[in-house]
């Protein structure tokens, strides 16, 4: 499966590109914002492809096109102001969502924040965060693609456990979950079908990453 990994330069889009290549059954392609960031991917032997989230819908269409699913990893970052939260998070995912319909891409994955569909848990420190995944999420459901939405608790860096807690319907706890995790989770998704057309919360836990996507 050809899948373009959007905001392939964060971390956790570091994880999933990596792990794609080393699955061996996808052909992973980097979405990149600068040539200076092509010689990390090219020493791991990973294809690359230059795009910005503020291009407009029309070019994004261009770099989507050949595609089979997307990962969205993007995000504006903690250290940028609102407007760009709001620009990236909410629309640039936006603009990707329509060019991967109108390209004829597939599946769309998409990496979201814990309870962003229930306004009561979200963190009003940062609520402009919590709307801009929330309005991307819901024009995502709303589009023709086969999406699957993950919402992780508290991102940290430490190494996988490939263990994890999901929860789709019912509230879960809050908690942490590595980056990788996340990534490995994505990757998982990839390759199932039933989780298609899903939207879920995601920390770390006790269950093995297959088994817990299972019971979705």
């Amino acid at each position: 499966m050809k899948t373009l990994v959007v905001g392939a330069n964060g971390q956790i889009g570091r994880h999933v590109t990596q792990l794609l290549k080393e699955a061996g059954n996808h052909e992973a392609v980097a979405m990149i914002r600068s040539e200076e960031q092509k010689d990390y991917f090219e020493s791991k032997g990973i294809q690359t492809t230059v795009a910005d989230l503020l291009d407009s819908v029309e070019s994004l269409k261009q770099t989507v096109e050949g595609f089979d699913a997307i990962i969205f990893t993007a995000g504006s970052g903690p250290k940028t102001g609102a407007d760009m939260t709001l620009r990236v998070d909410l629309d640039g995912a936006t603009k990707m969502i329509k060019a991967a319909e109108v390209a004829g891409v597939n599946r769309f994955l998409m990496v979201s924040a814990f309870q962003a569909n229930n306004r009561e848990n979200w963190n009003e420190k940062i609520a402009h965060y919590y709307v801009a995944k929330h309005f991307a999420d819901e024009e995502l459901k709303r589009s023709k693609l086969a999406y699957t939405i993950v919402k992780p608790g508290g991102l940290i860096n430490d190494p996988g456990t490939a263990k994890i807690k999901i929860g789709s319907k019912d509230i879960i706890e809050r908690g942490t979950v590595s980056r990788e995790d996340v990534a490995r989770v994505l990757v998982a998704c990839l390759d199932k079908k039933s989780t298609e057309y899903k939207s879920f919360d995601l920390i770390s836990g006790d269950q093995g990453v297959e088994d817990a996507l299972d019971q979705l």
